[in-house]
């Protein structure tokens, strides 16, 4: 059993050490268009409500099912399976995150919204493989630490485009800085060619072509029953509903406070850096303890509550002078964010992943993810609307109350007392 073993020797086995490797990768290409692309308009002076309609860019990781069950049926003549896809993938992620800095957000606008989009296509092609990958390497008692420590290692990626990148653009030229950032991806291409390819159950292919789609449809509906499924879709909807929103315009609003660059990569970086060590440790020794069920509830609760540090935050309206006060409240907010979502993060992925078949990894979790991601992709667009028209302090208020419907959704999708899965 799992529990038997030391605490040392689960965290630091091959296993693990590959789920560090999986979230690294994921993460930087999402928080250079997360939080690296943003800064760059908001510093180069673009309107609130274009930011905002970028986020329109980040649809591919919401739609990523659509092309899941290809990646699960076809395999390139190297690397394997999974390794094959990801190392060509990654190549073609560093060759778009290098070439930003050749652009002007004020000219060029038009080719920067392709090449994020091309940008977000090929890192939710990444994710879908990864997320395969991670899933075959891992038995189901290893889900919980595993996928702890991949949210742990993709909150680690955002110090990066959100901290050292932010830090340089406020000395150097921003082609300097995304050359740079696209440079921390090349050690996750040399891992990917001498990483071990894990067993995965054969394919069909003499299938018909369309059953690739199909039959994973077809058999989550037919394990689950349709009222179930319907359910869990509906908790999956909802669950992070609350707090993507109110993370979707962070540094945008950490700026218009009155923090410099500067002060969010000094200090937004360096406690999410310790909030997220804390919280993948915590989250992954919690869920071996308490089970995945137990941890969606109380890693829930945290993440709702951690919201509201934003709206306190926000109460402040703007800070004329940033003082050490001010860099401590933001501090505090920003440790309790990544706290809270990273927890709540950790044991969501780790539902997802129990929650699939073995044959059909990547299209399930896919879904899953994109399910869990479409709420906020589509409502992010309009936020720079709602900040416009009512501020920011109401708007957390309102990510707040969106955030209850997906815990309540846990009383039937993850009792608090049912560990026949967990166990």
């Amino acid at each position: 059993m799992l529990q038997q073993r030391s605490i040392i020797s689960q965290i630091f086995s091959k296993n693990m050490l590959l789920c560090l490797y999986t979230g690294f990768c994921s993460g930087l290409p999402y928080f250079l268009w997360a939080q690296l692309l943003p800064a760059w308009f908001t510093k180069s002076g673009l309107d609130i409500k274009l930011i905002a309609g970028f986020t329109l860019t980040s649809l591919p990781y919401t739609w990523k099912f659509l092309w899941a069950a290809l990646l699960d049926r076809y395999a390139l003549p190297f690397l394997g399976r999974r390794r094959g896809w990801i190392f060509v993938v990654q190549v073609l992620l560093i060759t778009i995150m290098a070439c930003y800095g050749l652009l002007d957000p004020h000219q060029d606008i038009l080719m920067i919204v392709g090449m994020s989009i091309a940008l977000t296509f090929l890192s939710a092609t990444q994710d879908i493989v990864i997320d395969a990958y991670r899933r075959e390497i891992l038995s189901d008692e290893e889900l919980g630490l595993g996928n702890s420590i991949h949210v742990y290692a993709y909150r680690i990626a955002g110090l990066i485009p959100g901290g050292l990148s932010l830090f340089l653009a406020d000395h150097y030229a921003w082609q300097s800085v995304f050359l740079i950032t696209a440079s921390f991806l090349l050690p996750c291409l040399f891992v990917t060619f001498i990483a071990r390819e894990p067993k995965s159950l054969p394919v069909d292919r003499n299938q018909p072509f369309y059953m690739a789609f199909v039959a994973p449809f077809k058999e989550f509906f037919q394990r689950k029953g349709i009222a179930s499924a319907v359910g869990l879709i509906a908790f999956i909807f909802l669950y992070k509903l609350g707090d993507s929103l109110a993370t979707s315009l962070q540094t945008p609003f950490i700026m218009s406070m009155g923090y410099s660059l500067s002060d969010i990569a000094a200090v937004v970086k360096l406690t999410s850096f310790w909030a997220s060590l804390a919280g993948g440790i915590i989250g992954g020794i919690a869920m071996i303890k308490i089970g995945v069920n137990r941890a969606l509830w109380l890693f829930g609760l945290v993440q709702l509550i951690t919201i509201l540090g934003f709206a306190y935050l926000a109460s402040f309206e703007h800070f004329d002078t940033v003082q050490l006060a001010e860099l401590i409240k933001l501090g505090i907010v920003i440790t309790g964010e990544y706290l809270g979502v990273g927890l709540g993060t950790a044991a969501f992925v780790a539902f997802m992943a129990r929650e699939t078949n073995p044959l059909y990894t990547a299209m399930q979790l896919a879904i899953f993810t994109s399910l869990s991601a479409l709420p906020s992709k589509l409502l992010g667009a309009y936020t720079g609307h709602i900040v416009t028209w009512l501020g920011y302090y109401p708007f957390f208020w309102i990510c707040f109350f969106l955030a209850i419907p997906g815990m309540i959704c846990l009383i039937w999708v993850a009792p608090w007392n049912e560990k026949s899965k967990e166990n």
